[in-house]
Order: structure tokens, then sequence, then C-alpha cells
């Protein structure tokens, strides 16, 4: 009778830990079948051991019917998340925990010379060169006063989520030149696919860290050069509140977020015919938040877009070559309907040196020239706000950094205070800013910087930018491309434009300048020396003037306009200054004008991967389109140039008709 009862008493056992193994594993195969963002096992413990916000994971218990994916994010409704944090699930993705939140990132910048204190190791098989969009939480740290920075009397206090090395800041230096690697000057920017490999088992200094932006109003700065050749770099990214970073005592409003449907997934390399597809996709789509109250200025741009999209036909204009515009008829009808209507509203706000005392010369003098000639324009300036469509604001990006900015400080939090301040004093005493949330409202900025420093409070705003880089928040239909003008006289800035004829070019193609970023020592290494039809230098000896370096630009065929440490290059416009039709090697770079002028059909785009083929590229080239392209640049010259007293089509109304184009084509109307 024992004997029977222990054999049964074992046969249940069995039955037992049976059913419990397979509940368990149904469990298992149902949460990772069925339930990708939830997990069951968790919901066996009590509430108080689901980890909170400040862990390095975040649970959501009821995935909400509202949740957005965007570029292979999926983000979830605040109020439905476990403590009130939305869950970001990425594959392949860093998380990095700070104090105060949790900030997701990949990649990393590489740093020289810094004696690391801890290791990391990543997986090669993330390939990934930055992230494609960043989602904010609704959760942002802060950081102590910053005090008087601003142009009033204000002492907001910012909200900031550093990447950090277990401290608010993470500092990232130039790497310094090291011969023989043509990837070394800044890793942090190469593609995977000009990135060497790193083994997986590659130890890395704690303190890197890259750039990661989005096309979303998100932020994160990468460190960049300036005129000085001062090399210091950093990364931040601030508080997650969809750009609306106030102190208590701030006079902003806080401004509705855009439609995010507007806002197009782009690819790692966006090639021209994609940024066509997303500017029209922008101007059918994107639109400005609603004025808080009604304006006769906003149907005046109604009506103005009515009209420009229903142009009447331009067939020949003696002033207007067909073929080098996007479409020459809208764009007539459009810059006409600029001279009849526009208005724009310069605040006075302000002290020098940021505000209103611009430098007039160097790389960064676009932001001058305009500022100066547009705060002296009696045709498009009123001094009544209420007739504006557009509100300037005249800040120097490279005084900023020139007077804010602590040499060795890797700190930016002064600069972006002050932006920040200088519009709160806007927003205090006039009620423009609050109207529209900032988007009337423009500025014009030709530093590095400028893209990130912005991105912040005034990311609403039109922004004419030199760095206009689509993987670093350049948004299509709001944002313009500023061309980068090298002024060397401010007298005479038109001085020794022109070039050899055609017959004169003998060298096929040309390039000098100095090894900033990545792609230039690429590009000396496969044809530096290495061919006598290509004419490929570092940089050249000191000349008067700059004599050598202009006339190898006047007398070759194609001049090579390789972006630096950011996109843009100042050889772009040099090249179309003294007709040599450019070849822009810049991934992801939006040419300037870009809403008016069809760059195709003047230049030659090369994708970065393709540099060791550079010269088959451009042999075969045919002859008759070579001379179509060099006439071309010779009609299209008239938009780049500066004058003292601004004339019709030239740089300074482009730069203005780009904005005035954006803004007719963003607007929204309140009715009466």
């Amino acid at each position: 009778m024992g004997q029977e009862f222990l054999s049964l008493f074992q046969l249940e056992t069995k039955r037992l830990l049976w059913l419990i193994g397979i509940t368990f594993a149904v469990i298992l195969a149902f949460q990772y079948l069925e339930l990708p963002y939830g997990n069951v096992l968790l919901s066996l413990f009590s509430a108080d051991k689901i980890p909170s916000s400040g862990s390095a994971i975040l649970q959501s218990t009821d995935p909400s019917p509202e949740s957005e994916i965007v570029s292979n994010i999926t983000m979830f409704n605040q109020g439905n998340s476990t403590g009130g944090h939305a869950l970001e699930k990425m594959a392949n993705k860093t998380r990095i925990s700070g104090e105060n939140g949790t900030i997701l990132r990949t990649g990393f910048v590489l740093e020289p010379g810094s004696p690391p204190n801890k290791s990391l190791v990543f997986d090669e098989s993330d390939k990934s060169p930055m992230l494609d969009s960043i989602r904010r939480s609704g959760n942002a740290s802060k950081t102590q006063q910053e005090g008087d920075l601003g142009p009033g009397s204000h002492n907001n206090t910012m909200g900031w989520s550093f990447l950090t090395n277990g401290s608010q800041e993470n500092l990232t230096s130039r790497p310094e030149h090291k011969p023989g690697n043509p990837y070394v000057y800044s890793p942090e920017k190469a593609p995977s696919y000009l990135t060497p490999p790193f083994s997986p088992t590659t130890n890395v200094s704690p303190n890197i860290t890259r750039a990661v932006l989005s096309n979303d109003y998100n932020i994160s700065l990468s460190q960049k050069d300036n005129i000085t050749n001062s090399k210091k770099e950093e990364s931040f990214r601030p508080s997650q509140n969809d750009g609306n970073i106030l102190g208590k005592s701030s006079s902003i409003n806080t401004v509705p977020k855009e439609n995010p449907d507007t806002h197009t997934p782009i690819p790692e390399v966006t090639t021209v015919s994609e940024m066509n597809k997303l500017l029209l996709q922008s101007h059918a789509s994107y639109r400005s938040m609603r004025p808080s109250w009604f304006s006769a200025t906003d149907q005046e741009l109604l009506k103005a877009r009515s009209e420009i999209e229903n142009a009447p036909i331009v067939k020949n204009d003696p002033n207007l070559y067909s073929p080098i515009y996007q479409n020459v008829s809208m764009f007539k009808r459009s810059y006409e309907l600029m001279e009849e209507t526009l208005k724009v509203y310069v605040y006075r706000e302000g002290a020098r040196p940021i505000l209103h005392a611009p430098f007039f010369t160097g790389i960064y003098a676009s932001e001058g020239w305009f500022m100066k000639l547009m705060e002296a324009n009696e045709r498009f300036v009123t001094i009544d706000p209420s007739k504006a469509h557009l509100f300037y604001l005249p800040f120097s990006s490279r005084k900023l950094e020139e007077t804010l900015y602590v040499q060795g400080s890797h700190s930016h939090k002064n600069l972006i205070q002050y932006l920040h301040n200088y519009i709160d004093l806007i927003a205090a005493k006039h009620p423009f800013w609050n109207r529209t949330g900032g988007s009337d409202h423009f500025l014009v900025g030709c530093h590095d910087w400028a893209p990130a420093e912005t991105k912040v409070h005034m990311a609403k705003c039109i922004r004419a930018l030199c760095n206009a880089d689509v993987k670093e928040g350049f948004v299509f239909g709001k944002d313009v491309s500023l061309p980068e003008t090298f002024v060397r006289n401010a007298q005479n800035p038109t001085r020794d434009f022109g070039g050899n004829s055609v017959s004169k070019r003998t060298t096929l193609a040309f390039f000098a300048g100095k090894m900033h970023g990545y792609v230039r020592p690429i590009l000396l290494q496969h044809w530096e020396n290495k061919d006598p039809d290509m004419k490929i230098f570092g940089k050249l000896p000191k000349s008067k003037g700059d004599r050598n370096y202009i006339q190898y630009m006047k007398s070759s065929k194609y001049c090579i306009c390789a972006r630096g440490y950011e996109v843009n290059s100042p050889r772009v416009v040099e090249a179309i200054f003294y007709e040599c039709v450019p070849v822009i090697i810049s991934d992801n770079f939006v040419p300037p004008f870009y809403e008016v002028l069809n760059w195709e059909s003047f230049a030659v785009i090369v994708l970065e991967k393709d540099i060791p083929n550079l010269k088959s590229i451009l042999l075969s080239i045919p002859e008759r389109r070579y001379l179509s392209m060099q006439m071309r640049v010779k009609k299209v010259r008239q938009h780049f140039l500066w004058h003292k007293n601004p004339v019709k089509y030239d740089i300074f109304h482009m730069i203005l008709h780009s904005i005035w184009y954006n803004r007719v084509f963003s607007a929204t109307a309140t009715a009466r």
C-alpha cells in the first residue's frame, strides 16, 4: 500500500512540474510574440518593484492607441506610461542613464589623447552613424541659474539633460592630426560606409559621444570649428519639452507641438532627388501653428500662396534663365509679390556687439551683410509691427560665440541662456512672438553652432543657416539654406569676380584647404599628387589676397567643394564667383536657395563614397554638357553677389525671398 502511494505521489509531482514548465513557456512565448512593449513577468511582482523613471528600464503598462511611430522609434502617450514617462524602444541603441532621466543614443566620438577612466565596449554590428530621431520625454533636469546673461534684466532657469561622464557635461576635443590615417580627423561625423571597422572588443574612452539630431525639434550639439581655428567640441542635449525650456518668470507662452506627420523620416544619405521629394511634401503638408488671434497679414500670405501656385507661365524673361530654376514661373511671381507685399519688423532690443553689430568679412560674413542691409532697408522694413509679415531677430551667431564662449570651458549653456533671455525680453515687451509661437520670426546665422544653439527656444522660427544639414535638424519648408560667402574686402565684396575663358581652363579639378573633417583627408589620400589633371592640395602657402588659390579657381574646369567639419563650405559660392563648375562632396547638404534653384543644372553633386571615382565621374561628363553647366554658372552668379546697395535678384534679395517663400507656404490663419 505504501509503495503504491509513493509511486502515485511521484507521478503527480512529475505532472505538476511539467504543467508549471509548460505554463511558463506559454507565458514567455506569448510575451515575445504578442506583447513586445510589456513584460508579463514584471506583472507577477508588486507595483513597488516595477522600475521607476530613474531606472534603466521603463515599462509601459498600457500601450496607447495614440502612440506614434517615427523612424523605428515607438513613442507612447505620456499618460499611459509607467511613472508618467514615455517608453522608447530601439534596436541596437545604447542606453545611458543619468541622474534625472534616461537618454538614448548611438554612435561615438573618438577622443584621441584623452586618458580613459573606464572602458565601453560596443558591437561592430551596430553600423548606424546616428539616430534618425529622438523622442523628448517630459522629464527635464534643472541647472543652476546662470545669472543675467541676456539683453534684458532676466535671470531665468533653464532645464538641461546632458550626455555625461558622471557630470553635467560631456567634453569632446577635436582630434589631432595623425598622418597616415584618413579617418582620424572627424570620425564622429563619418558615416558607416566611410568609417574604418572596429573590433567587437575595442575599448572606447568614457568621454566619447556624438551629435544626434533629428528632423524633429530635438537637440544635441557637436562642437564646430571657427575662423580662428580654435578646436573645441562638446555635445549637449536640452531638457525634453519640445523646445519650451522656460524659467518660472518667462514671458514666453508654451508653444503647441507641430504635427509630427509633417516631418518625413529621412535616410542616412539624402540624395538630391530625395530632397526634391521632401521639399514638395513639406510645401503640401508643413504648416506652422495657428495664430492666437486674427491679423490681416495672415490673409495676405494665404492670398500670395494662391497666386504663386497659379502663377502665369514665364516663357522668356531676359533676367531669368529658366533652366537654372526649379520653376521659373513660380519664382518670378513669388519675387514680384515679395516686392509688392512683404513688410518686415526688425526688433531694436538688445545690446551690441551680439545684436546689431556683426562682422562683414571672413567666412561668416553672410549673416553680417544681411543684417546690415536689412536694418537699413526702407522698402521692406516697417516701424509698425502690426503690419509685418515677418519679424527679424538681428543677432550674430559669430559674435555670440566670440563674446560669450569661454575658451576651454566646453560649455555653451551661457550662449543658449543668452538667446533664451533675448526671446523672453521680446515676448515680454511685444505680443507678436506669442501670437504664432515664433513661426513668423526669422534669424540668419552662419556660424557652425547656429543650428544647435537656435534649436531650443527658436525651434519654430524660420532659420536661415549656412550649416544646412538634413541630418541635423534642417526642416524643409521652414528653414533656409544660407550661402556661406567668404568676403575678403568689405568695401568691395565683388572684387576680382569672374574667371578665365573655357579655353584657358587647363586644370580638370582643383581643391585646396585645411584638413577639417573626415572627407578632405580621404580626398587627398586618393588624389593628392596622383594625377596631373587633379590639382588636389592641402592648405596652400600664404599669398597676398589668396592670389594662388583664386588663380587656381579661375583656371580650373571643376572646383571641388568638399565639406569640412560641417556640411557647408564657402567654396560653393567661391566656385560660382570665379565661374568654375562646383563639385559638391557633402552628403546631406542642402544647397543654398534650394526652394528656387535647380542645382543639378549647373553643379555636380558627388556622394562621399564615390571619391575614389572622382576623375572618371568628371571625365564622363560630355564637353557639351560641361559648356552648358559653365554657362549656367555665369547665369546663376547674380544670385550670389553682395552689393553695398542691394540690386534686384542679388544675394540679399534671394535670402529674403527664400524666407518669404517658406513663410508663405507654411502660413495659417485665424478667423475673425
